[in-house]
């Protein structure tokens, strides 16, 4: 009998067969194999599917791997998380890979907080191969307080490690909208923090590096093809509980996207959650979309 595992090690791919031998060298040494690794292949047209066959014959860790058609790394999350009846869950990007401890050290903190019904999960750090941190560490060690309180609004930027509790990220799906395939994953984070913490570890468990052709790199002309996610971010961004200088950007956001989403801007006005500071920022979001529109469709720029 298959004894149930605690972390689901989630991995949502497109096109990076080339990459995945990477991390999964990095999860056949764990320490602790109380973990499976579910590979979310997002509609790859390389031989993503081939790879992990491969990988799955090997028997050397549990893998569970599931196709659908190409829709963006949010909507694939949202469609794994259908399917993971783990405790926890560890979204890792297909380019990048754990330290041989990463499980363990997981499973080592969540002995420790497991049944506090305030927590979402665990913020550990991330870092580059070179073993330089990636962004700043927390300003405290099991630092407990949620995204934005400690993220937002202490302006700590970089990615990080996050483990979650399969049942809230099933709280909060990801918004999904028509035609779009990109959204920024803290929209969720920041929706998350209106009800509960995360225990924040200054520990580097993660490994990774910003690929030319990833996401990270391209930038605001993503964000602008994609702009009623970036409506909903500056509508998450504009939440009470942020510092005023982040709620001024979420409505700047708000208002930008609006325009790149052909909305009228009594529309955006309108549809806002702060109607005076948007207002307020409408001039200055629109010397911004103009910028935008300059920078994307006259010059070619990646953002």
């Amino acid at each position: 009998m298959e004894v149930p595992r605690t972390i689901t090690v989630l991995t949502p791919t497109y096109n990076r067969a080339y990459l995945l031998e990477q991390l999964y060298s990095s999860l056949i040494v764990q320490t602790s194999h109380d973990f499976q690794w579910f590979v979310m292949d997002d509609g790859s047209t390389d031989h993503t599917g081939e790879i992990v066959e491969g990988f799955m014959k090997e028997e050397k860790i549990k893998i569970i791997y599931s196709y659908q058609d190409n829709g963006g790394k949010h909507k694939a999350l949202n469609t794994a998380l259908k399917q993971i009846t783990t405790e926890l869950v560890f979204i890792v990007d297909s380019d990048d890979y754990l330290t041989e401890d990463a499980c363990e050290v997981i499973l080592n903190y969540h002995k420790k907080y497991r049944g506090n019904k305030l927590l979402c999960g665990y913020s550990f750090l991330r870092k580059y191969p070179d073993g330089k941190i990636n962004n700043a560490e927390f300003p405290e060690d099991e630092l407990l307080e949620n995204y934005i309180e400690c993220r937002v609004n202490r302006s700590i930027g970089g990615d990080k490690a996050e483990v979650f509790l399969t049942g809230c990220l099933r709280e909060f799906p990801f918004p999904e909208f028509p035609g779009e395939r990109f959204l920024n994953e803290d929209v969720v984070w920041i929706k998350m923090a209106g009800k509960y913490r995360m225990v924040h570890i200054n520990r580097a468990i993660y490994i990774g590096n910003y690929l030319k052709d990833g996401i990270t790199r391209k930038g605001k002309r993503l964000k602008a093809e994609n702009p009623l996610g970036g409506m909903e971010r500056g509508k998450a961004m504009m939440s009470p509980e942020c510092k005023l200088s982040i709620r001024i950007k979420g409505a700047l956001q708000y208002a930008v996207f609006g325009w790149f989403a052909k909305r009228k801007t009594a529309d955006i006005v309108g549809s806002t959650v702060n109607r005076q500071l948007t207002l307020l920022c409408l001039p200055f979001a629109y010397a911004i979309y103009t910028y935008y529109r300059i920078c994307f469709y006259s010059r070619g720029a990646n953002g």
